[in-house]
């Protein structure tokens, strides 16, 4: 099913790279476009919810709000993560209010007191439990695919999308030098933005406004540097170079960390910028990895949760202070904030046009590519690199 949405005007989305256009207005301002988004976007693909390790421990469960739905996480104490409709059986109360993570053996109804083991299996019914015609294996919780990639979680609600391996392609190639799966959360800033989700994922696909409002970043890093990595599965991005001064992206160019252990030289001298689609951004950096998760919650309203990791031996040094590195992203955020809610309120002006992109903007319209598949009713496809790219 297409989007709500003028379908000349996301053809221009797909022209070739040089021809083609930014999306229109609606794609940021129409009610209808969002709810279509939050179910064929954030529906039927792999949705990340966060790091596995923050998100709940073992013997833990936690309910989490993905669209419109509250989803239930189980984690047994083998570690195995589950996911359930949060509804009970009997009547569709909600099992569990989202929130934190909770220590539970088994989840309980709080309506009629109906049991469920952490596998989602029935446990007890009252009164149904000893009913000779009470077939207790027919009653589960609705379970729900979810994955792990890295330390990441991921949900699909449809049950329908390809396998996340498919999704991701090569980008585990690309990041595996970085060994996500041991680093450690050590610093989180959340943020509520007056900006639709994409105009946020656009913005950090390009570097052709970082020296109008960036000159933090600019001081490490050449904004015209770096080149795209052509991707097979549904995600887009590159990297940029740091400046020779500059050991990683910090106020002073310096770090207090240690640089991960699997990189190449040329990995010690670039930091990269990978979006996979639709909602998880990850920038490694030589010595630490952010990351920005997506959660839209209006046309034009935000949630984003950034996350630095760090390896175990940069966290293990005494004194170690990861403010180098949050102070740094948190200054070019807010930065990048105020420009994306100044895009979301001019594109309420009925003067609004969609806008050609500049030779900078390749990374970008590659994720315009995906959008703009999705918005025509297909099965979004990796990318085309376009052919003349940043370099």
């Amino acid at each position: 099913m297409h989007a709500p949405i003028d379908q000349l005007a996301v053809a221009d989305v797909l022209a070739p790279f040089g021809e083609s256009r930014t999306l229109p207005a609606a794609a940021y301002q129409s009610q209808d476009v969002f709810d279509w988004e939050v179910d064929e976007i954030f529906g039927r693909h792999w949705v990340c919810l966060g790091r596995k390790e923050d998100l709940l421990g073992p013997m833990q469960v936690r309910a989490v709000e993905v669209g419109r739905e509250t989803i239930l996480l189980s984690r047994d104490a083998d570690g195995v993560v589950r996911g359930f409709s949060n509804v009970c059986r009997h009547r569709g109360h909600p099992l569990v209010e989202a929130g934190d993570a909770v220590d539970v053996r088994l989840i309980r109804c709080p309506y009629h007191s109906w049991s469920y083991r952490l596998d989602g299996s029935l446990r007890a019914a009252p009164t149904l439990t000893q009913a000779p015609d009470f077939d207790m294996s027919a009653w589960p919780l609705m379970s729900l695919r979810v994955d792990e990639w890295l330390g990441w979680l991921f949900l699909d609600l449809s049950g329908n999308a390809a396998p996340l391996s498919a999704t991701i392609g090569n980008l585990e190639e690309v990041i595996i030098p970085y060994e996500p799966g041991r680093l450690v959360l050590v610093a989180r800033h959340s943020y509520e933005i007056a900006a639709n989700w994409k105009l946020v994922a656009e913005n950090y696909h390009e570097c052709y406004h970082c020296t109008t409002i960036h000159p933090e970043l600019c001081q490490v890093t050449p904004p015209d540097s770096g080149e795209d990595i052509a991707p097979t599965g549904l995600w887009c991005g590159g990297n940029m170079l740091l400046k020779d001064h500059a050991a990683t992206m910090s106020l002073t160019g310096e770090s207090q960390g240690i640089n991960f252990r699997g990189l190449r030289p040329e990995g010690e001298r670039e930091v990269l910028y990978l979006g996979l689609f639709p909602n998880l951004l990850i920038s490694p950096h030589p010595d630490y990895v952010m990351t920005h998760r997506l959660v839209p919650l209006a046309p034009g309203r935000t949630f984003i949760e950034c996350d630095w990791l760090f390896a175990p031996e940069s966290i293990a040094q005494q004194g170690f202070d990861p403010a180098y590195a949050v102070d740094f992203w948190d200054i070019t955020n807010r930065e990048d904030w105020n420009a994306c809610e100044g895009v979301q309120r001019g594109s309420a002006n009925r003067g609004f046009r969609p806008g050609p992109l500049s030779p900078w903007e390749s990374t970008n319209y590659q994720f315009l590519n995906m959008v703009a598949q999705a918005y025509q009713g297909d099965q979004v496809r990796p990318p085309l690199m376009p052919q003349s790219s940043r370099v």
